[in-house]
């Protein structure tokens, strides 16, 4: 199955992705053809399941309403709260401590970490999670 994708200028193309080859190593293979011709590049299962999670997350992005970033203090984030900054990091989970809050944070590629803020800290957000949402 072809997937119709389009540079800037609009020139369409057309990208296919299969299983690879059998081999010492799996891979996933990736095709891209247009009228100049064809790409033919592969990489690993993890490399796919990265790429996938980037492209769901852009595609997430894409299509919600832009919003202005906002700051918010460290004990008021809730989940899915998302940071402002260069990678997508959204709130996993939030736990109170007194004057410490700890933050669980997830990678659109499916890494997650911890961190801890004092509770008056500013945590600038790019989305912030709307009530029922």
């Amino acid at each position: 199955m072809g997937i119709r994708i389009e540079d800037t200028e609009g020139r369409g193309a057309t990208l296919e992705v299969t299983p690879g080859q059998p081999g010492d190593r799996p891979r996933v293979g990736i095709l891209i053809e247009d009228p100049s011709g064809r790409a033919s590049w592969s990489c690993s299962p993890a490399a796919a399941r990265e790429l996938a999670a980037a492209l769901a997350g852009a595609a997430r992005e894409a299509e919600e309403e832009p919003s202005e970033p906002v700051t918010v203090k460290a004990r008021d984030l809730l989940r899915g709260d998302v940071r402002d900054g260069h990678r997508v990091m959204t709130v996993e989970a939030v736990r109170t401590d007194g004057a410490n809050v700890q933050v669980t944070w997830a990678s659109d590629g499916g890494r997650s970490w911890s961190q801890v803020y004092a509770a008056e800290t500013d945590i600038r957000l790019r989305r912030r999670l709307r009530p029922g949402g």
